[in-house]
């Protein structure tokens, strides 16, 4: 028999800003139930509130100075009147929780597996060969290769996807009776994605275990809930099951959020509707590309450990045009990246830009990074940070830094004023905006994009991309554009690249590679993009599964 989980009714919290007793209301009025073996899907814009709805679950808000309002029940237990020792058994033994971003959430110097056997130790009271064991096992069940090695390794040599199925690992080790995911699967490649998809609807089936999905991506909501609560400006516009919420939506707000979700099959409406750079001038000489890599390899680790991360990467990408990179979470697609902004040097082969061989970084080019959090100083403003381009390239002007600055958080979304706000201030997907305002600050030629658009709800996620194919039709600026989104890739590449394994096994015009694809591995990949009908969910599971076996046998 089913049993409730979770009781939220009329939940509101107020977070205080300054220093003079005022606050500003996240979330208003708030109430839904969930049940032992279900799962509730929270959408919604970035700054919509779903976040602090789900860490107010756990009682995350003690010690922030934000009060909370309303009734919060969790396994029985009154979140708001708890005792800490009350709070920490609710933590992670009756809940636990994912948090968005992986990185900050673990400890860099401790091992993988030292850390997911301490928090079974701490709630299982068992012996370290016995918590070791549990933490093989999970990384096992997450999808982790050859689990056992790899849990004696520190989080900064795994892959961002592989860091997020740490994450889940460490949150399942107790057996949870609710699982709250902020975000879990932003981070991963989409057969990774569904891996993990297809793992949670297991535990859901085999243990009772309640879900509490936040997410921006409307897909995953649709292939892995009952039920779809959806939010905007801290409010519960709507909520019912999940068929009816996607397939016909009763708010208006709810049809703009569907209407932004990139399809495979959608309109192409970020990619740049002028044509790309023609590759030669109309006095005939050859017009060099922007960047152009010829047979790049690095490889890491030491000895018989030692594995190539790239091996052999040959491409170029012309001004105005936009490649796309795509793969699985570790096939070399950010080594690369880096390789082409001079961050990392190649083992062998070499980078040209503008036709001459470069080695290192030189100006002109700029990169986002996959994780806003580690690559924003935390003691400094946002603007403070996007301005660090401008002052390199030698503007002096502080009173034009400012404004420049200021012009930039508008076209990414953000206000002006936000300038002295620091990283902490933001949500994860607005971290990523500022992220990209600092690229683009010294207008460069070349950007490389290093999942761009992960964080970001859709929404602002086709703003970024509009306002990125809006700077490339004005400044003719060469984009390489790094994504697990498929959908995503579609809409914003003129070519794509699949890579596996270091390699590149397939290349072309982007429309030709998705409606034709001639390599296995291109076809597994889009047959595993998340479909926004929930009823079609049942049945992909099953030819996922299929697929993945052949993948493995073959």
């Amino acid at each position: 028999m089913t049993h409730t989980l979770v009781e939220v009714a009329d939940l509101v919290v107020d977070f205080p800003v300054g220093g003079a007793g005022e606050y500003v209301r996240a979330v208003d009025g708030v109430s839904f139930t969930l049940e032992a073996g279900r799962a509730l899907g929270v959408v919604g814009e970035s700054g919509s509130g779903k976040s602090t709805v789900a860490t107010a679950l756990l009682g995350l808000h003690r010690g922030t100075g934000a009060p909370l309002g309303g009734t919060v029940r969790v396994g029985g237990l009154d979140v708001a009147s708890a005792s800490a020792a009350e709070l920490r058994r609710l933590r992670g033994g009756t809940a636990a929780m994912v948090f968005q971003d992986p990185l900050s959430s673990l400890d860099p110097y401790y091992a993988i597996g030292d850390q997911i056997a301490e928090v079974h130790r701490i709630h299982a009271d068992v012996s370290r060969r016995a918590a070791r064991a549990r933490a093989v096992e999970v990384l096992d069940r997450v999808g982790i290769p050859d689990a056992a090695r790899r849990s004696r390794a520190r989080p900064h040599e795994f892959s961002g996807g592989m860091r997020q199925r740490a994450l889940i690992a460490m949150a399942l080790a107790c057996e949870p009776q609710l699982l709250i995911a902020d975000e879990p699967t932003t981070a991963l490649d989409v057969t990774v994605q569904a891996q993990i998809l297809d793992l949670l609807h297991g535990l859901r089936e085999e243990r009772g275990l309640g879900l509490l999905l936040v997410t921006h991506d409307v897909g995953v909501a649709a292939e892995s809930v009952d039920e779809v609560l959806v939010m905007r400006g801290g409010h519960a516009v709507e909520r019912g099951e999940a068929g009816t919420v996607l397939s016909a939506p009763a708010d208006p707000y709810t049809q703009a959020l569907l209407a932004a979700v990139p399809r495979l099959d959608g309109p192409r409406r970020s990619r740049a509707s002028a044509p790309a750079a023609a590759p030669h001038t109309p006095a005939g000489p050859e017009v060099p590309p922007v960047v152009e890599a010829f047979g790049l390899r690095r490889e890491f680790g030491r000895g018989r450990r030692r594995v190539a991360a790239v091996a052999g990467v040959s491409l170029a990408v012309h001004a105005g045009q936009t490649l796309g990179i795509v793969g699985e979470s570790g096939s070399g697609k950010s080594t690369l990246g880096r390789m082409l902004v001079g961050l990392l040097e190649p083992d062998s082969g070499r980078v040209h830009r503008d036709g001459a061989p470069v080695s290192g970084i030189t100006s002109g080019v700029q990169m986002v990074f996959q994780d806003p959090v580690s690559s924003l100083n935390p003691r400094r403003s946002v603007g403070e940070s996007i301005a660090d381009p401008l002052r390199t390239a030698g503007e002096r002007d502080e009173a034009a830094v400012r404004a420049r600055v200021g012009e930039l958080l508008l076209r990414v979304g953000l206000e002006a004023e936000h300038y002295d706000r620091y990283p902490h201030e933001f949500s994860g997907g607005q971290r990523q905006r500022v992220g990209i305002a600092r690229a683009l600050a010294p207008r460069p030629r070349l950007i490389v994009c290093d999942e761009p658009v992960s964080a970001l709800d859709v929404t602002t996620q086709a703003q970024v991309t509009a306002l990125l194919a809006e700077l490339q039709r004005e400044l003719g600026i060469a984009l390489v554009f790094i994504a697990h989104d498929l959908a995503v890739v579609r809409q914003v590449s003129d070519r794509v690249a699949v890579m596996r394994a270091g390699e590149i096994v397939e290349e072309g015009p982007v429309d030709e590679v998705y409606d034709r694809p001639a390599h296995a591995y291109t076809r597994q990949l889009l047959a595993a993009v998340p479909a926004l009908d929930p009823g079609l969910a049942a049945g992909r599971r099953t030819s996922r599964q299929e697929v993945f076996a052949q993948r493995v046998s073959g």
